[in-house]
């Protein structure tokens, strides 16, 4: 679909306004791609949320784990939400697009709460590690303090990556098309719409990726194999057992969320496809999402039956 710049732009160095190219000229299917996003979405929000509150009310799980997981709840909440509803408005729409402003906010906190997953993902490994491999100091180099701070480094990380990579980004000119060919305006879409040399930019985005993707990835690696090594060498089969069981549910998450973002943002430009971005990002920002609450409340009994308490108690 061919746009028409002077319908998105005051000159030939400032648009205004972006498009977005549609998923399909086919009506039904983007009604049955909304009507699946969208019941996935409200399915996320909903178990995301009742897993916060489970362990917000529940004393038997304010522990660091559970303090973690809360955490990665709240992103996952403020992740899909800074993304999914303009995906599902773009699929309904005739003529889907967006302000220069509000892609700019979208870019903001998709990077942020991504990239503050990431380093929560490694935190929660950190967590695991000293647990299983240290656990006669677990309680108090775990402190409530320590997890707050790593908590807080976490966020932190994330916010101040994803601004200084947004407003790098729309530093650039744009002069043309002014189609972005995705659903949302993720990075590497609208790093392509920019006019001159956008090298150094996409350097700029490689490296975020290396260091907030693969760092945090490699320290879960590091974590995970100190884990496999004390575990192999436990004497009690069911000890071996029962450490592994509360490490599943983590690798299981860190696996999906990973695998996705890895083959997004680590890949060479030569190899960029706009079709299958738009369908890893249908999996990253909302399938992802809605099965991580499934994930770690089907294994675990403590988080089961704090969900029972919770919504017993809110007669939900």
């Amino acid at each position: 679909m061919s746009v028409n710049c002077s319908l998105w732009q005051e000159n030939s160095m400032f648009v205004k306004r972006f498009a977005f190219a549609k998923f399909s000229e086919v009506a039904e299917h983007c009604f049955l791609l909304f009507a699946m996003v969208l019941l996935m979405f409200l399915a996320s929000l909903t178990g995301n949320a009742l897993i916060a509150l489970a362990i917000r009310t529940n004393p038997i799980l304010h522990t660091p784990m559970y303090f973690f997981l809360a955490n990665l709840s709240l992103l996952e909440i403020g992740y899909t939400s800074s993304v999914v509803p303009q995906m599902l408005q773009n699929l309904m729409s005739k003529a889907p697009g967006i302000s220069r402003e509000g892609c700019t906010t979208q870019m903001f906190f998709f990077a942020f709460f991504g990239i503050s997953e990431c380093c929560l993902l490694a935190a929660m490994a950190f967590d695991r590690y000293m647990a299983i491999c240290s656990p006669l100091h677990y309680a108090t180099r775990m402190s409530r303090g320590m997890c707050a701070r790593l908590a807080l480094v976490s966020w932190g990380v994330g916010c101040t990556v994803a601004l200084g990579q947004t407003n790098y980004i729309f530093s650039l000119d744009f002069c043309g098309p002014c189609e972005i060919d995705h659903f949302f305006c993720d990075l590497p879409p609208i790093l392509a719409l920019a006019c001159g040399d956008t090298s150094r930019n996409e350097a700029a985005v490689f490296m975020v990726a290396i260091f907030c993707i693969a760092s945090p990835f490699l320290l879960i690696i590091v974590s995970y194999g100190k884990i496999l090594a004390s575990v192999l060498g436990m004497p009690s089969p069911e000890g071996r057992h029962k450490a592994l069981s509360t490490c599943s549910s983590h690798l299981l998450v860190v696996t999906l969320f990973y695998g996705s973002a890895s083959v997004t943002y680590l890949r060479p430009k030569a190899s960029y496809s706009p079709e299958v971005d738009k369908l890893l990002a249908v999996f990253y920002t909302v399938v992802t999402s809605m099965l991580n609450p499934i994930i770690y409340s089907l294994r675990n009994k403590e988080v089961k039956a704090a969900l029972r308490r919770t919504l017993e108690t809110r007669k939900f």
